[in-house]
C-alpha cells in the first residue's frame, strides 16, 4: 500500500484595507524596495520547494491586484477573489475554494500579507518541526519586554508577567480539514490558532525571531526595509 505524503499548501489572507497605515491603498500594496509589500512574501513561499501551491485570497472588488505582474513567481501563485471582512472570513473562504485540490490531511499555512520580512528558514523550522505533529502549530517569539496591563485612561492598573507569554506570528501551519472545521465552528477570532484552540486542541510553538515583523504602522517600513536589506547583504 502506497504511503500517502501530505502537501503544503500556502493561504494569504489579503482582502484587508490597513486602515491603521493611513494610506489611501490596501496596506499589501504599499511599496518596500520597489515592490508591493506582499510581493516579498510571496517570493519566498513560492520559492520554497516545500510549498506546492501559494493561494492569496483577494476582496471580489480588488481592482490592483491586476495592476502589477506577478508572472515572474510561477505557476504556484493562484489568486482567489473571495475575500470577507475578516481574516477569518478570507480564510475560510480560501479553505473553501481549494476544497477539490487539497486532501483532509494536507497542510496549510497561513501567513499575513503584512509580514514582508518571511525568510525561507522559517518556512522550513515550521513545516520540519510540524512534520509529526498531531495538531500543527505558529511560528512565534518570546515576550520580551515588561507587559503593563492598562485601564480606560491609560493609568497602570498591574505589571503582567512575561513568563510563558509568546507573541504570534504566521506562518500558522495546520491540516486542511481541523483548520476548516475550527473556523467554520468559530469564525469570531483574530488568528488561526485561536480557532484550533477553541476546538479544545493546544498547537505547539515553534521559535522564529523578531525578523519576522508585522507591518501595521508607517514606522514598520522602514523597519522592513532595513531588514530585507540587510539580510540581502549578508
Amino acid at each position: 500500500m502506497q504511503k500517502f505524503h501530505p502537501r503544503h499548501f500556502a493561504i494569504v489572507p489579503a482582502a484587508g484595507s490597513g486602515s491603521r497605515m493611513g494610506a489611501s491603498q490596501p496596506k499589501q500594496y504599499l511599496e518596500l524596495l520597489g515592490k508591493p509589500l506582499i510581493r516579498h512574501s510571496l517570493e519566498v513561499l513560492c520559492a520554497t520547494p516545500e510549498i506546492d501551491k501559494v493561494f492569496v485570497v483577494l476582496s471580489v472588488g480588488d481592482a490592483e491586484w491586476k495592476r502589477h505582474d506577478w508572472s515572474g513567481l510561477g505557476p504556484k501563485l493562484v489568486p482567489l477573489f473571495c475575500g470577507g471582512a475578516t481574516r477569518a472570513d478570507s480564510v475560510l473562504g480560501g479553505l473553501r475554494a481549494i476544497v477539490r485540490e487539497a486532501e483532509q490531511s494536507d497542510w496549510v499555512l497561513v501567513h499575513d500579507a503584512a509580514r514582508p520580512c518571511l525568510a525561507r528558514w522559517h518556512i522550513e523550522k515550521l513545516i520540519r518541526d510540524l512534520a509529526h505533529d498531531e495538531v500543527g502549530g505558529i511560528l512565534a517569539v518570546p515576550v520580551a519586554d515588561t507587559l503593563k496591563r492598562a485601564d480606560a485612561h491609560r493609568h497602570v492598573l498591574e505589571t503582567v508577567p512575561r513568563d510563558s507569554l509568546w507573541q504570534a506570528q504566521t506562518p500558522q501551519m495546520f491540516r486542511y480539514v481541523m483548520l476548516r472545521r475550527a473556523l467554520e465552528a468559530a469564525s469570531n477570532v483574530t488568528d488561526e490558532a485561536s480557532a484550533i484552540e477553541a476546538a479544545g486542541l493546544r498547537p505547539r510553538l515553534i521559535e522564529g525571531d523578531a525578523t519576522n515583523l508585522k507591518v501595521t504602522y508607517p514606522l514598520d517600513l522602514h523597519l522592513a526595509e532595513w531588514i530585507l536589506t540587510n539580510r540581502d547583504s549578508r
